[in-house]
């Protein structure tokens, strides 16, 4: 498992190709990548804000979830905090297991965690002024469908 909180960009082929090298005993590798999006045009940048330690555990231990939940021979979480532009690659997560099934479910899960649970703060920076991002009612109708 490794997870990764970070400023700086990160290089999804070479990290989807080290991910899924050697995984003589998997037969899947899921990978979803986020990237900073301008719905309305008018997105200058988008600044995310963590406190350190605290957003690492809080992935590791969801990570782990992943890891009980379903057969999976591992895990990957990259996010990105700090400033970012329109385009960039914003967060990498990546699962491998024996079947596609349950590397793409923990891959969903994961990705539903960090959309709405992830210990992030988002304000994006607009033409019009700055705003906090608001928790979605559609994200966490995504998260509930995990209850046990």
């Amino acid at each position: 498992m490794h997870v990764t909180v970070q400023s700086q960009p990160f290089d999804l082929g070479a990290i989807s190709a080290a991910f899924a090298a050697g995984r003589h005993d998997m037969g899947a590798v899921v990978t979803f990548t986020g990237i900073v999006r301008d719905d309305a045009g008018t997105l200058d940048r988008m600044e995310i804000e963590h406190y350190p330690g605290m957003t690492e555990r809080a992935i590791e231990a969801i990570a782990a979830e992943a890891k009980e939940r379903w057969s999976l021979g591992d895990v990957l979480v990259i996010h990105r905090h700090g400033t970012l532009r329109p385009g960039e690659l914003i967060m990498m997560v990546a699962t491998a297991a024996r079947h596609r099934g349950d590397a793409f479910a923990a891959a969903e899960f994961l990705m539903d965690y960090l959309k709405s649970r992830a210990p992030f703060w988002k304000k994006e920076f607009t033409r019009d002024g700055a705003t906090w991002v608001a928790a979605r009612d559609e994200d966490e109708d995504a998260l509930s469908r995990w209850d046990r």
